[in-house]
């Protein structure tokens, strides 16, 4: 920690418990709170880009991505059963590999793909909200667009707990039930015939075959990461040791019930090409044929809803588990000059990360480096659990083995596709990599040696 933080300003900047209440979610609310963040950008941006790494199949790789992250959901819950926390995910590494540079760099691995995630959210709120106006993805303006979606989301932030916990039971309710119908009609009106998914993927612009099939479910994986918002939630949660797992899997069930008949919808009104031409905005070109222009606009507006409430959330989760990572003293932190408790702070560079990715990067390479980040996040969850705490946890090995190879396989494939047609986002994600642990490596080395120094003297 710096010399901005200590004295009574650190000490007040520490106390989190206002912010964290025992009991204050209920079931309903921690599902609504799962929901709410993996049903933002998920199913709206990604179904262009899957499609185009997978083709027609790409229905099937949401539901494969579903079958990863069902293995997958299966660490977070035995040891957030065992030890409900608002740390998730930094908890987690914590248990599994001691407060050290592997704990710290892969927590940030996790707190980065939440921000990442939260730019690919404005910018699919800024690349929808130009369809009204008959504006592509290339506009100027969806970049602007969403960086207004960012500072609404702070703002809405600063409001409180209770504020955001409302907006979301609303807001999930409205996204499933307006996506549920979006899927009906779509399905209805194609006449349940799937022609696309046995369409020759070869004769499109889709990479097609065994590795771009894996690479789409690697990026599909993004529709479902929003569960481990749930892990942040901790004992927050009405009897945690019981609903904190359930939340998660009732969240994970919905969610993958939702995309299965979308992306059905989908395939069934439009060609891969055409899913490909509309790669940003592709559920709102769907309903165009199904529904007519009313339907198109009925998507638009779903998508705003979505991607307004998804960002919401995920800015309040994410910021709330840097505070906790800086609680924990594994990462620096400095107030420069503003007042109020660290997860105010949080927010702000949360915020301010955000709007530098929205700015700078598109839609794909966003969605890329969001994948990669959080895959290798979830290995370095899956092997700690492993090694180091399934005994206690009464954990089964084979379960946590085969979610380690299943991300192993689909993050291998991610990036060799990559390396053929992206070397620059493989990169920047290596690169990144590397800087963060190479920071938090001088970070502890530092902390380590201005702890000593009292003994030496």
């Amino acid at each position: 920690m710096t010399e901005n933080d200590q004295g009574d300003g650190r000490n007040e900047g520490h106390k989190h418990g206002a912010d964290y209440e025992k009991g204050s979610l209920t079931l309903t609310g921690s599902i609504a709170m799962g929901t709410g963040v993996m049903i933002g950008a998920g199913i709206f941006a990604l179904t262009g880009q899957v499609a185009e790494l997978a083709g027609g199949l790409f229905p099937v790789a949401f539901i494969a991505a579903a079958l990863v992250v069902a293995f997958s959901a299966y660490s977070y819950v035995k040891v957030c059963n065992e030890y409900p926390s608002a740390g998730g995910i930094a908890m987690i590494l914590k248990k599994s590999y001691g407060p050290g540079i592997i704990t710290a760099g892969c927590s940030l691995l996790m707190y980065f793909s939440m921000v990442i995630n939260e730019s690919l959210v404005a910018r699919t709120f800024g690349t929808y909200t130009m369809r009204i106006f008959g504006e592509g993805s290339d506009s100027w303006l969806v970049p602007a667009l969403g960086v207004g979606l960012i500072v609404v989301a702070f703002v809405v932030n600063l409001l409180g707990n209770q504020v955001i916990g409302g907006l979301s039971k609303v807001t999930s309710i409205i996204k499933i039930v307006g996506i549920g119908i979006f899927a009906g009609i779509g399905l209805w009106v194609s006449g349940l015939s799937f022609d696309t998914l046995t369409g020759n993927s070869a004769s499109s612009d889709a990479q097609g075959g065994i590795t771009g099939f894996l690479a789409a479910v690697a990026l599909s994986i993004l529709a479902y990461k929003g569960f481990t918002t749930i892990t942040n939630s901790g004992d927050e949660i009405k009897e945690p040791k019981k609903n904190v797992g359930r939340s998660i899997i009732y969240s994970l069930l919905i969610c993958t019930g939702l995309y299965l008949l979308v992306t059905l919808a989908v395939a069934g009104n439009l060609s891969v090409d055409e899913i490909i031409a509309a790669r940003d905005s592709s559920l709102a070109e769907a309903a165009r044929p199904a529904v007519g222009q009313w339907g198109e606009w009925l998507t638009i507006g779903l998508a705003i809803i979505a991607t307004i409430s998804g960002i919401i959330a995920s800015m309040f989760a994410v910021s709330r588990m840097l505070a906790m990572l800086t609680d924990m003293d594994l990462v620096p932190h400095r107030h420069f000059g503003m007042p109020g408790r660290i997860q105010k702070h949080t927010l702000v560079y949360t915020a301010v990360i955000a709007l530098a990715l929205t700015i700078f990067f598109d839609l794909g390479r966003i969605a890329s480096l969001g994948a990669i980040f959080y895959i290798v996040m979830d290995m370095a969850i899956h092997w700690g659990v492993f090694k180091y705490l399934r005994t206690e946890l009464n954990a089964k090995a084979w379960v946590l083995l085969i979610a380690l190879v299943l991300d192993a396989v689909v993050l291998g494939a991610f990036l060799y596709l990559k390396l053929t047609t992206d070397p620059l986002i493989v990169g920047v994600g290596l690169g990144s990599m590397a800087l963060i642990f190479g920071l938090e490596a001088i970070f502890i080395a530092r902390k380590y040696n201005d702890s000593r120094e009292p003994d030496d003297d």
